[in-house]
C-alpha cells in the first residue's frame, strides 16, 4: 500500500490560497447553504491563466508543478505548459485523471482532484494503485458549464463519506482560459493512463515531466474539446523514469504514443464528429501524447517514440 500523501490536505491549502486571492485570480467563491465551497474559474467569471494553473494544481493533488514555458513545433513557437511530479501514479492517476462520472438526477460531469482517492468509487483502478487517503476533507474539479448545487454536493457527501462543510468543488468550462490550461496540463496523466490500459504497472513510474501547447480559447465547448485534446496528441511531449527492464520499456514505448492509434492522423473535433459525437467510438489509444521518452531507472537506457505533428495542430488551433 503507498504511502498516504495528504493529496486532499494540499490540495485545500491552494484552495484557501486562491480564496484570498480571488480577485486576482478573477475567481468567484460561494459557500452554499449545506456548507460546501464552490470555487468558480470560468462559468459566470472571467478566471484565466493564473486560475488555470491553480485548476491543474488542484487536480494533482498539490503534487504537480505547472509553469508556463515557450515551446517549439515544427517553425512555430507556441506558449504552453510544463508539467512534472515526482510521484505520478498518486498526483495522475490517483488524483487529476477524470475517472468519477458525478451524474445525480439532471447533473453531468466528470471529476478529478484529490477527492477521488477518498471516495474510491473507481474500485479496480484504485485497487491496482494500491493507495488510498483516510482524508477529512476534500477537493474536487469539475469540467463543465454548471455549478454544483447542494443536491448534486449531497450526492458527492454520500459517495465520499465527507460531510458537504467538508468539501470544496472548482469548476471552468473546456471553452475557457482556465479549462483549457487545467486540461492540457493532463500530457502526463494521458501518457499514464495508456499506460495502465496496455496493462502496464504505472506505480513503477518515479518521475515523469511534459510540455504541452496551450489552446486558444475556442467558440464553443464542442470545438475546445477538440483543442485541448489536440495540444496533447499533436503537440505534447512527455518523459518519464521508470523501474522496468530495457525489453519492457522498448515494447511500451512502441505503443505509446497517439500515434500508435489508427484514429490517429486528423483534428479530433473531425474524429469525434466522424464517430456521431460518442468517445466510447474512438480508439481508446488515440488518448496519449505525441511524443514519449522512457528511462529504464535500472539500466539508464532510453526509449523514444512518436513525433510532434505541426500540421494537424496548426489546422486545430488557428482555424474557427
Amino acid at each position: 500500500m503507498m504511502t498516504d500523501l495528504r493529496m486532499n490536505e494540499r490540495a485545500w491549502s491552494l484552495a484557501d490560497g486562491a480564496v484570498e486571492r480571488a480577485q486576482e485570480l478573477r475567481i468567484a467563491v460561494d459557500t452554499l447553504a449545506g456548507g460546501a465551497r464552490v470555487i468558480d474559474a470560468g462559468v459566470n467569471v472571467a478566471g484565466g491563466l493564473a486560475a488555470g494553473r491553480l485548476l491543474a494544481e488542484l487536480c494533482m493533488g498539490g503534487l504537480g508543478h505547472v509553469d508556463y514555458v515557450p515551446i517549439r513545433i515544427g517553425d512555430e513557437m507556441w506558449s504552453g505548459v510544463q508539467v512534472w511530479t515526482d510521484h505520478p501514479a498518486q498526483s495522475c492517476m490517483a488524483s487529476q485523471y477524470a475517472g468519477w462520472a458525478i451524474n445525480p438526477d439532471g447533473f453531468f460531469a466528470m471529476g478529478s482532484g484529490p477527492l477521488r482517492a477518498r471516495a474510491r468509487v473507481e474500485k479496480e483502478l484504485f485497487a491496482k494503485l494500491g493507495y488510498v487517503e483516510e482524508a477529512t476533507r476534500g477537493v474536487l474539479v469539475l469540467e463543465g458549464r454548471t455549478l454544483p448545487t447542494d443536491d448534486v454536493v449531497a450526492w458527492v457527501s454520500r459517495k465520499s463519506g465527507l460531510a458537504p462543510d467538508a468539501l470544496t468543488f472548482a469548476v471552468a468550462p473546456t471553452a475557457s482560459l482556465a479549462g483549457g490550461v487545467q486540461i492540457v496540463a493532463r500530457i502526463i496523466e494521458t501518457g499514464l493512463h495508456k499506460m495502465e490500459t496496455l496493462g502496464f504497472d504505472v506505480t513503477r513510474v518515479v518521475s515523469a515531466i511534459g510540455t504541452a501547447p496551450l489552446p486558444p480559447i475556442a467558440k464553443n465547448d464542442m470545438r475546445a474539446i477538440g483543442r485541448t485534446n489536440d495540444c496533447v496528441l499533436y503537440g505534447g511531449q512527455a518523459r518519464y523514469t521508470v523501474r522496468a527492464d530495457d525489453e519492457k520499456l522498448a515494447h511500451l514505448a512502441e505503443r505509446l504514443p497517439s500515434s500508435a492509434s489508427n484514429d490517429y492522423g486528423t483534428p479530433f473535433y473531425d474524429i469525434f464528429r466522424r464517430y456521431d459525437n460518442d468517445f466510447y467510438k474512438i480508439d481508446p489509444m488515440l488518448f496519449s501524447p505525441a511524443e514519449v521518452w522512457l528511462t529504464s531507472a535500472v539500466t539508464g537506457r532510453t526509449f523514444h517514440a512518436g513525433r510532434l505533428n505541426p500540421e494537424v495542430l496548426g489546422a486545430s488551433l488557428l482555424g474557427n
